[in-house]
């Protein structure tokens, strides 16, 4: 259900992009604008893993360093038939983890001090194992399609203000079909307001997937459940220095409070320990 709702989500932001783009008018500056957008989200695919993991100052950590932690990450990914990532530790009192990495090829897994002082053993394995369901889901691929679409949507929005400025949408481009100024109107808030929405509609959708993917992986549901209560109490507590471009990639949403709980970009705690405490059962 969560892989179809992500293809609905994901046709929904095409569609909006494809409006957008009729809605001023400009089939060459629907096409320039999607171009652009895939141009930069295209580098951060390829090498957003280096850029996130040095912006957290991630330090490599090898088998000699942390046993425990590739002894897990081994087991698992023979479980889930994956290469083994690399791992990473953050010296930083925020209890979280995430994954990245282009494939399963280049994946990477990244887990905070924080996390490790604050888990058990077997809460921490849970966690590893819904990073590595991000790595076998392809999660980032899904997240840069998404951003790719919705950055386009953004420049589409950015073209229709230029259009307002320069009185493209007078009353006689309503006569001539343009799209006149309500259409700039709705392309200027309406539609980023809408792709934002379906985006963070994609990320708690995937989020969802991993943590199902991930109970299956490591075979114990209520280890993840129990670790989803820890991490969301222990990041509440914890002063967060996240930038919001990198909040999703998180096990749990680093921001909270104000607009930031408004668009969150992941499903509530308390539901997705709903879910996971069924499969336990």
């Amino acid at each position: 259900m969560n892989y179809l709702k992500t293809v609905l989500l994901l046709t929904a932001l095409t569609v909006l992009f494809v409006w957008v783009g009729k809605m001023i008018g400009g089939q060459n500056g629907m096409a320039i604008a999607l171009v652009l957008a895939v141009l930069m989200n295209g580098v951060s695919y390829w090498f957003s893993d280096k850029i996130v993991l040095k912006m957290y100052h991630a330090q490599p950590v090898d088998a000699a360093q942390a046993p425990e932690l590739h002894g897990m990450v081994r087991e698992l990914t023979a479980v889930a038939k994956l290469p083994m990532p690399t791992l990473y530790i953050m010296e930083n009192p925020m209890p979280n983890a995430f994954a990245t990495g282009r494939d399963p090829e280049h994946a990477a897994v990244a887990v905070t001090t924080g996390l490790m002082s604050l888990l058990s053993q077997r809460e921490v394995r849970g966690v590893l194992a819904h990073e590595l369901a991000h790595v076998k889901n392809r999660d980032i691929l899904i997240s840069t399609i998404a951003a790719s679409v919705a950055g386009a949507v953004m420049m589409l929005a950015n073209l229709a203000q230029m259009a307002a400025w320069f009185g493209f949408g007078s009353s006689e481009d309503d006569e001539n079909g343009g799209p006149g100024i309500a259409g700039l109107l709705i392309a200027m808030i309406v539609a980023p307001l809408a792709a934002t929405i379906i985006q963070m509609a994609i990320s708690r959708s995937r989020e969802y997937a991993a943590d199902a993917t991930g109970a299956h992986i490591s075979r114990d549901p209520r280890a993840l459940s129990c670790a989803l209560q820890q991490l969301e109490q222990g990041a509440a507590m914890t002063p967060a220095d996240v930038r919001p471009s990198t909040a999703h990639m998180f096990i749990v949403n680093p921001l909270h409070g104000g607009l930031m709980g408004l668009f969150s970009t992941h499903p509530p705690i308390p539901e997705r320990v709903k879910r996971l405490e069924a499969m336990a059962s």
